[in-house]
């Protein structure tokens, strides 16, 4: 939740940059919403069984990945203008706060370890975007791409909040409990405000 607000904010700052006739800020809504209904699509289509945690772990990663190319843009585009202090700051705030982020990766599969090969994939899947996007904000930094990887994001972030919202609810029927609860409500509330802290430590 605190990276789909997060990153529709950061793709907000990046369409206000551009040209009127972009429609920036439809743009990143419309976007957004055909990524959602797309992944929902391809979910659907899949068979019960292939949706395992391991699969939940991967889609969190996705969506995390294309949330760190905005990152990495912006780490990219600080060395670009020269603000070489700032960019290593940004690299150094957003490795503490990405801590968190792999341990939302890792909570899906907490019960199973899937192997070492899965963990590399998962971690390249969320980590290598950031690579990738400090290249192109150092090199070959476009507003409109930007605008739009982030965009599409959101739309990862938001179906990952889809799929784990379907996972409690079925945990919290097969334990005869209310899916509204207070744990629930716990730990949303403390995963927000542990990603707003390590966040704050960036924006500072």
């Amino acid at each position: 939740v605190f990276l789909a607000i997060g990153t529709w904010l950061d793709a907000l700052e990046f369409a206000n940059e551009l040209p009127a006739f972009w429609q920036g800020v439809p743009m990143v809504a419309f976007v957004a919403l055909i990524t959602l209904g797309a992944l929902l699509v391809i979910s659907g289509v899949q068979r019960e069984r292939d949706i395992s945690p391991l699969g939940i772990s991967y889609r969190i990663a996705l969506g995390i990945g294309l949330h760190n190319l905005g990152e990495g843009l912006a780490i990219g585009a600080s060395f670009a203008l020269g603000e070489a202090a700032l960019g290593v700051f940004l690299i150094l705030g957003f490795t503490l706060h990405n801590i968190t982020e792999g341990v939302g990766i890792a909570a899906p599969i907490i019960r199973k370890n899937p192997g070492l090969p899965h963990f590399a994939a998962l971690l390249l899947l969320a980590g290598g975007p950031a690579i990738l996007g400090t290249w192109l904000g150092g090199f070959a930094f476009n507003p409109v791409l930007a605008t739009v990887f982030l965009a599409i994001g959101i739309g990862a972030i938001l179906q990952v909040i889809w799929e784990v919202g379907k996972l409690i609810v079925r945990d919290s029927d097969r334990l005869n409990i209310n899916t509204l609860n207070w744990l629930n409500l716990g730990g949303l509330t403390g995963g927000i405000v542990i990603m707003y802290l390590t966040a704050f430590l960036v924006k500072f």
